[in-house]
C-alpha cells in the first residue's frame, strides 16, 4: 500500500510531545510558565504600530480568564510603553522573575486604554498535561483533535494613509438592491455580526464607516470541460464557523487553470470612511473562487465573511490569506503526569474531577481501565506508531487531509469499522492507556459510559478510583 510506504518518515511528528504555549522558563525553580497568548510587534500603520498586537489567546489560559482578546493592542507592560522597548526587554517584562502577575494596558475597537492583570500559569518542567497528551495522541481521535492549515484566495487592500482604525466605532450599510434583497440582507447580517463582535455598533444616522458589498456568480464562459486526465485533485478545506468544523468545499486550488472551472464566484466588502475623509476606502477584501459545481452565494458569504474579517483591523496579508485551525475535544480529569515516568502523578488540579475522586500528587497509576501504565515514554511512542500502522485500513480515505505539521495521511475513522478500532485499542501490545482521553467517542468506547477507572498505588495501599471526566473543547482559528 502506498500510504504504508510513505507514512514512516512522518510518524515522528505525532510522537513528539509539545509544550504548547509554555515559552517562558524559570530555571531557578524548575518551572515553565505561560500567560496564554501569542503576539506580533505590529508593522501595520493602521493598527498598533510598533506596539504588541495579540494574535492568539489560548483556551482555558490565564489570558482568556483575564479578558484578553485577539487583536487587542498592548500599549504598556507594567506601565512601560512597549514602543520604547526592545524585544528582549518585552520578553523579560512578560515573565518577571519573582512576580506571579503581569499588568498590561490594552485597547481595542470596543474600548480605549484599560488595564488587565494576568496571572502566570506555571507547571513543573517535567509535567505533561492532558491537553498536551491529547495533541500527542491525536491519531486516536482526529474527529475531535486536529490542527489544520488552509488558504483562502482573498485579496485585501488597506489605505496607505497612516490612520488608526480605532477611530471608527460605528457603521451602516449602503442601500440594498431591491432585486436581491434577501441575499443582501443575509450578507449584511453576517457582516454586522462580525463587526459587532469586534465592538463596533450599527448607526444608520451618522456612521463612521459605510459598508459596501459586491458579488458575482455565474457559469464560466471560458470553461473547457472537465480534465479528462485521471489526476488526484487537491481537496479544498475551509473552516465553517457556523458548524464549528473543518469541511470540504467544491473549489479548485489556486494552481488550477480558469478553464477548468465550471463556475466563477466573486465577493467583496469595502469599509468606506464617513468620519475623517468621506469616500476614502479604508479596507477592502475580495474573494475570487473557481468552482467545479454550483455553490450558493448566501452559503458562501456565511462561511467566508468571518474569515475575511479576521484581517480587520489588523491586516497581515494582501493576497492568499493562510489560516490555522486548532480543534481539540478530550477528557479532562486534571491530572499532570511525569513526562519521564508516565505512571506517576505530578499534580492534580484542586477543582478537577480527579481530585474530587481522590487522586493525589505522587500517586502511582498502575492501570487506566485494562491498560497497564508501567511503560517508558519510548515504549508508549513505539506502540503508538504500531497502532497507527496497523489501523490504517480502518480509516476513511475520503477524509484524507494534511495536518498543520505537514503529515499528509491524516484520515478519520470509517464509521463502519468502529468495532475494529475498539478492538485494536484493547490489544495489550498497542498500550492504549491514554485512549481514555477520548473515552466519550464510540470508536474508543461504544458503551457511552464516560467514567474512567484508575487503579493507583499510594505507598503500600492500592485502590481503584472511578473518575468522571469533563469533556474539554478547545477551538482557535488564527491568521498564520
Amino acid at each position: 500500500m502506498r500510504i504504508l510506504k510513505n507514512i514512516f518518515p512522518f510518524l515522528a511528528l505525532f510522537l513528539t510531545i509539545p509544550f504548547i504555549g509554555y515559552s517562558q522558563q524559570n530555571k531557578s525553580d524548575e518551572t515553565i510558565c505561560r500567560l496564554g497568548f501569542n503576539y506580533d510587534i505590529s508593522k501595520n500603520r493602521n493598527w498598533g504600530y510598533q506596539q504588541l498586537v495579540v494574535t492568539k489567546v489560548y483556551p482555558y489560559s490565564s489570558a482568556e480568564s483575564a479578558g484578553l482578546k485577539s487583536f487587542d493592542i498592548i500599549e504598556s507592560i507594567h506601565d512601560m510603553n512597549v514602543n520604547t522597548l526592545s524585544s528582549e526587554e518585552i520578553d523579560q517584562l512578560l515573565n518577571p522573575i519573582g512576580q506571579s502577575e503581569v499588568l498590561l494596558t490594552v485597547k481595542n475597537l470596543s474600548h480605549g486604554s484599560r488595564q488587565i492583570l494576568i496571572k502566570k500559569d506555571c507547571k513543573k518542567r517535567n509535567a505533561i498535561t492532558e491537553d498536551q497528551l491529547a495533541s500527542a495522541f491525536a491519531m486516536y481521535s482526529l474527529e475531535t483533535t486536529r490542527e489544520q492549515d488552509f488558504t483562502c484566495p482573498f485579496k485585501t487592500n488597506v489605505t496607505t494613509d497612516s490612520v488608526s482604525f480605532d477611530q471608527f466605532k460605528t457603521f451602516a450599510f449602503s442601500p440594498i438592491d431591491e432585486n436581491n434583497r434577501e441575499l443582501e440582507e443575509h450578507i449584511n447580517e453576517s457582516i454586522e455580526n462580525e463587526l459587532s463582535k469586534k465592538g463596533l455598533t450599527l448607526d444608520n444616522v451618522q456612521p463612521d464607516l459605510l459598508i459596501q458589498t459586491y458579488y458575482y456568480f455565474d457559469k464560466n464562459p471560458n470553461y473547457a470541460g472537465a480534465n479528462r486526465l485521471v489526476v488526484q485533485k487537491e481537496t479544498i478545506y475551509r473552516y465553517n464557523s457556523v458548524r464549528q468544523a473543518i469541511e470540504q468545499f467544491p473549489f479548485l486550488p489556486a494552481s488550477a487553470s480558469e478553464s477548468e472551472a465550471a463556475y466563477l464566484l466573486q465577493f467583496g466588502v469595502r469599509l468606506i470612511d464617513q468620519k475623517l475623509e468621506p469616500g476614502r476606502i479604508l479596507w477592502e477584501c475580495e474573494a475570487n473562487e473557481m468552482m467545479e459545481t454550483a455553490y450558493a452565494l448566501d452559503d458562501y458569504t456565511q462561511i467566508h465573511v468571518p474569515l475575511m474579517f479576521m484581517q480587520y483591523p489588523y491586516t497581515k496579508y494582501n493576497r492568499n490569506v493562510p489560516y490555522r485551525v486548532s480543534l481539540k475535544s478530550y477528557n479532562y480529569t486534571g491530572i499532570s503526569y511525569d513526562i519521564d515516568h508516565l505512571d506517576r502523578v505530578i499534580e492534580v488540579k484542586r477543582d478537577a474531577p480527579a481530585y474530587a475522586a481522590g487522586i493525589r500528587a505522587r500517586d502511582v497509576i498502575e492501570r487506566i481501565g485494562r491498560h497497564r501504565m508501567n511503560h517508558t515514554p519510548e515504549e508508549f511512542s513505539s506502540a503508538y506508531k504500531q497502532f497507527i500502522t496497523k489501523t490504517l485500513g480502518y480509516r476513511d480515505p475520503k477524509s484524507l487531509f494534511t495536518d498543520a505539521n505537514g503529515f499528509p495521511y491524516c484520515m478519520t475513522w470509517d464509521v463502519f469499522k468502529y468495532p475494529q478500532v475498539v478492538d485494536a485499542l484493547e490489544e495489550p501490545d498497542n498500550l492504549g492507556a491514554f485512549s481514555y482521553l477520548y473515552y466519550f467517542t464510540p470508536y474508543v468506547n461504544p458503551s457511552g459510559n464516560n467514567a474512567c477507572v484508575f487503579r493507583i498505588k499510594r505507598g503500600k495501599e492500592k485502590k481503584e478510583i472511578i473518575v468522571r471526566p469533563t469533556i474539554r473543547t478547545e477551538m482557535t482559528i488564527e491568521v498564520k
